[in-house]
């Protein structure tokens, strides 16, 4: 018959068990992240903030959700809303857009 561990299964494990650990390779941050020379200037780059964020959402239809489609339309409308705003807030602090084009017209 087969003992039993009952009672070593509310003990902590010991600590000859030890977790191996794996050699920490170096990698090449230029090989990693690419050539920053490749990359465009921000002269070169155009950001446009849109002005209805949930126009690609609305044209798959309303939210399979049975019931909730009047609740769930208006909480992911205000999610995209601001996922626009912070995007905004974002290219305005990187200098791709101009403060001023954050005001509505």
């Amino acid at each position: 018959m087969a003992r039993s561990n009952r009672s070593s299964k509310n003990k902590p494990r010991s600590q000859s068990r030890r977790r191996k650990t794996r050699a920490k390779s170096r990698v090449d941050p230029k090989k990693f992240w690419g050539d920053p020379e490749a990359l465009p200037s921000v002269a070169d780059v155009r950001v446009n903030i849109t002005t209805n964020p949930v126009a690609v959402v609305k044209s798959l239809g309303r939210p399979p959700l049975s019931g909730q489609q009047n609740a769930s339309e208006h909480y992911f409308t205000a999610v995209y809303e601001r996922a626009v705003n912070l995007g905004a807030a974002l290219a305005a602090g990187g200098d791709l857009i101009e403060a001023e084009d954050l005001t509505g017209d």
